[in-house]
Formats: C-alpha cells, structure tokens, sequence
C-alpha cells in the first residue's frame, strides 16, 4: 500500500522539516555535493567547517547535537567528528 502523505501538496521551506540525508565526507577544500540545510552530529569530536566565504572554523560537537548551519564544505584537516546532512 502506498504512503499516505497529508502534506505533498504543501510548498516546502526553510523552515519545513528535511526529508532526505546524506552521508558527509570530509575533503579539504572541495564543496559538499548537496549543500545540507543543517548538520546532525553521529559521532563528537572536533568539525571543521566552511563557509560561502571559504572561512573554515572548527567547533567541538558532541553526538545528538543538530548544527543549524547549511555549510559549503567539511574539511577533512581538523574533524574527528562523524556528521549527516539533511535537505
């Protein structure tokens, strides 16, 4: 039986939940494939992020912890971290 779904009439937005993943894969200086809406942490650890501007910043997560950030890339210098994106 095919999924009844209530709202795939709705237009989706920025504030609308995400309703695909991606596996993320760290790379110095090569943009993500899909650029993610926000960040799910699977596993903390240092995550070295970078920007529209090419400003890379490393933050300490901690596994759960969900980044409203929509970053360009993930660098692979400096992240020890496990992280999905969601669209």
């Amino acid at each position: 039986m095919p999924q009844n779904d209530p709202f795939k009439t709705h237009h989706r937005g920025l504030t609308s939940p995400a309703t695909r993943h991606i596996v993320l894969t760290p790379q110095d200086g090569v943009d993500l494939p899909l650029r993610p809406r926000v960040l799910r942490v699977l596993s903390g650890g240092d995550l070295a992020l970078r920007d529209a501007d090419d400003t890379v910043i490393t933050y300490a997560v901690v596994a759960g912890e969900t980044l409203m950030f929509s970053a360009t890339g993930i660098e692979a210098s400096g992240t020890t971290a496990t992280v999905v994106g969601w669209l």
